[in-house]
């Protein structure tokens, strides 16, 4: 269940009908979970707890028809691959693969291929291609330096990215943990009226972050009422990477923008950029495409920055309820060496909820 399904309110604007990342429009998501083995750890062998997550931005040909885009690196101890050229030129041409930290050269490789099968012309009449992959470290629950994601988990999680999708420890999540809970993948999404045009902005986000005491819900210090829970561990090191997707018109510059307002999202979460944690905030805009053999003036549609605000705002509140969401639905877990990663307790969560007075029901 989701937060609004509990009865934590976050935030005022309305969801979309999915409350995820897929209510903009031609957006899907696909998962590859890879759970294998138990015990002690052998390195090469096992325990394996990790995966894919593949977030495909349109129905489209992303190569011949781009989108506008940018990032944010809020703290860049990360190893993503493609960023620099999205920066650079403002738009994305490929799929969004995340994964664990070593399999990054990996996903790189297969979306590649993936790209050139349906491009003759790379490398031949035109340019090369730019794959954007990104990484949380799985290495408390998984052997990662088995590398056992392999490029036909690439290909498996691209070819069955839908609009209906899991949540939780799945995916790219499936060994990942948050404020020393299970953590993975998060979604959310939110309706928001510009100029009196209804507009869809959606986050998904891979957490792997925090130290327990940090967590906080709808302004509620869930953590240190937690504290003491069973399984902490690890130090709260880790990272997150959140990807926002929206359906208005913007420019690169303006998604750069919108990509910064995800950080107050993660901070109402308890998320405060530790030094071993790679922040990582990507955006991108359904709204119109690029196309790659583009010679004329390219007439680019563009939302006043005057009017803004309410999406600026819907933006940190997508990303603090898919953090939130993406505890709520991760079961738990044990990994490698025996490491355990329990659930976010939810009934223990509405009793505190309910204290502090911020239940909406029950």
């Amino acid at each position: 269940m989701k937060a609004p399904e509990l009865g934590i309110k976050l935030g005022v604007f309305k969801h979309g009908k999915k409350n995820s990342i897929a209510d903009v429009k031609g957006v899907k998501v696909g998962h590859v979970s890879l759970i294998k083995g138990e015990g002690k750890l052998i390195p090469g062998k096992g325990p394996v707890r990790t995966g894919v997550t593949a977030i495909l931005p349109h129905e489209g040909n992303i190569y011949k028809e781009k989108l506008l885009a940018n990032v944010f690196v809020m703290n860049g101890y990360a190893k993503p691959i493609g960023l620099i050229q999205v920066k650079e030129l403002g738009t994305l041409e490929t799929p969004i693969i995340l994964t664990n930290t070593l399999a990054v050269g990996t996903a790189a490789d297969a979306l590649v291929e993936y790209i050139l099968e349906q491009n003759e012309d790379i490398g031949v009449s035109t340019g090369s291609v730019n794959p954007v992959v990104m990484e949380c470290n799985d290495s408390y629950l998984n052997d990662i330096r088995g590398k056992h994601v392999k490029k036909e988990h690439i290909f498996e999680t691209l070819k069955n990215a839908k609009a209906d999708f899991d949540e939780g420890a799945v995916g790219a999540g499936t060994g990942m943990s948050a404020f020393e809970f299970k953590g993975g993948i998060g979604s959310s999404s939110r309706v928001v009226e510009i100029e009196g045009r209804k507009y869809t902005t959606g986050a998904l986000v891979l957490t792997n972050f925090g130290k327990r005491e940090d967590l906080t819900i709808a302004g509620v210090p869930v953590g240190l009422e937690l504290r003491d829970w069973p399984g902490k561990g690890g130090e709260g090191k880790g990272s997150i990477i959140i990807v926002i997707a929206t359906d208005v018109p913007l420019t690169a510059r303006q998604l750069y923008r919108v990509a910064k307002r995800g950080v107050i999202g993660l901070a109402r979460t308890g998320g405060y950029a530790y030094n071993g944690s790679g922040d990582i905030i990507f955006a991108f805009s359904t709204a119109q495409r690029i196309k790659h053999h583009q010679k004329e003036i390219i007439d680019i549609k563009s939302t006043p920055d005057n009017v803004l605000s309410p999406l600026f705002k819907a933006t940190a509140e997508t990303v603090e309820e898919a953090i939130i969401n993406s505890l709520l639905q991760a079961k738990a877990m044990t990994g490698r060496d025996n490491h355990i990663r329990h659930a976010l307790p939810k009934e223990d969560l509405l009793k505190i909820m309910k204290k502090y007075g911020r239940l909406e029901k029950g």
